[in-house]
């Protein structure tokens, strides 16, 4: 009889763990609180730990993306000034959005956003949910307008495909989830708020560090660039821009060019290579960019 007991006690928890659902714990801890075999202080406790494993199991919301994204930008512009040209701006936000609304995910919780960052430096950043910077000394490596969506169509690949917000740690995150999944979470102490602060300020951490120090893997930046060559397709644009452009990049690095951007991009030739090789395999047809090349004239 005991050994029955112990059994029927085991399975509320039990079945918890295999389902992973809180409202299977309720049921279940019900049940066995009517019938004697947990007590009310047991029965709080599984749906209490349900409840906080759920929460964290569960994939970051576009709102909270958004609002990581503004912490990453802002820190992103406390490192690179912005560059004062709106006209020039204006230009490159027309261009990126046309761009990202041809991509996989061309909603976000608020929208894409592009700005020029004032540095000779060549590089690009893509914040999470849809921040993007591109600086001035990347700009002047694009020779038209449709290198220039080229850049922000890889940079677009990289919000569509979450890669900074997988870089997060994964218990780091999950740690800022379980807090907020629980009731506690609205009257949070001063040392609780503090310690929720610090997770979250750690996975700005997390998102900048890579993005700026150690570069993405190589696997996300071939299909970044995959991504890329059919967004740039969708748009009008000529997808063989992305791998003119790729050349030169690959060309500089060979010749020695190891700051700012090559130093967290390696092996430029090696993405040439791969996105030449997808784009063989398309048949996708020529596309006259006359009238988009004047454009570009009259902004660089």
């Amino acid at each position: 009889m005991k050994t029955t007991k112990f059994y029927r006690l085991m399975a509320v928890p039990l079945l918890v763990a295999v389902m992973g659902c809180a409202e299977v714990a309720k049921v279940g801890t019900e049940i066995g609180y009517q019938q004697g075999l947990i007590t009310k202080e047991m029965k709080e406790g599984i749906v209490k730990s349900a409840e906080q494993a759920e929460a964290a199991s569960r994939p970051m919301t576009a709102e909270e993306e958004y609002f990581l994204g503004r912490a990453v930008g802002a820190e992103i512009l406390s490192r690179y000034p912005l560059y004062r040209n709106e006209r020039l701006t204006r230009y490159v936000n027309e261009i990126g959005n046309v761009v990202a609304l041809s991509s996989d995910r061309p909603v976000t919780y608020s929208g894409y956003h592009f700005a020029i960052l004032d540095t000779d430096e060549a590089n690009a950043f893509a914040c999470p949910s849809g921040t993007i910077f591109v600086t001035r000394g990347m700009l002047r490596r694009t020779q038209n307008e449709d290198e220039l969506a080229a850049v922000l169509a890889h940079e677009a690949g990289h919000v569509n495909h979450r890669d900074g917000v997988n870089s997060i740690q994964k218990s780091r995150w999950a740690q800022v989830i379980a807090t907020l999944g629980t009731e506690a979470a609205r009257t949070l102490s001063g040392k609780d708020l503090a310690k929720l602060t610090d997770l979250f300020a750690g996975s700005v951490s997390d998102v900048v560090k890579t993005i700026i120090v150690n570069g993405y893997s190589r696997d996300q930046e071939l299909t970044a660039d995959q991504s890329a060559l059919v967004f740039l397709h969708r748009a009008g644009y000529d997808p063989r821009a992305l791998t003119s452009y790729l050349g030169r990049l690959a060309k500089e690095q060979t010749g020695g060019a190891s700051a700012g951007f090559f130093s967290t991009h390696p092996g430029m030739d090696k993405r040439l290579a791969a996105a030449q090789t997808y784009l063989d395999r398309q048949n996708w047809a020529p596309v006259d960019r006359t009238a988009r090349d004047r454009r570009f004239k009259m902004y660089f």
